[in-house]
């Protein structure tokens, strides 16, 4: 059974920076995937990031909105990753930290 998870992850960093820092992780993501088993898309509109990825026929559907104090992310999973939701949040949640500390 698919399910959505949702995340919400501090930063202390303006909009703008924190803008950057997701946008520069993302680019990095996409060009990993390039020539690979990945499909990435996203896009942009304003704060928000709307983006899909795909690997051996299992595709998740995310948003993310970046905020003041936060950023906010929710994936779809279908049923093969849901099993797993708890491992993807914590995951996404560390990494997200990681990406957003104040350096």
């Amino acid at each position: 059974m698919a399910e959505t998870i949702k995340i919400d992850i501090p930063h202390k960093l303006s909009r703008d920076a924190a803008l950057q820092r997701i946008t520069e992780g993302f680019g990095r993501l996409r060009d990993q995937a390039v020539g690979g088993m990945l499909k990435f898309e996203d896009k942009w509109e304003g704060d928000r990031l709307d983006f899909r990825a795909g690997m051996l026929g299992q595709n998740v559907v995310g948003r993310l909105d970046v905020l003041d104090d936060h950023v906010h992310v929710e994936l779809d999973l279908p049923g093969f990753l849901a099993a797993i939701a708890n491992k993807i949040r914590g995951r996404i949640a560390t990494e997200g930290q990681a990406l957003l500390e104040k350096k």
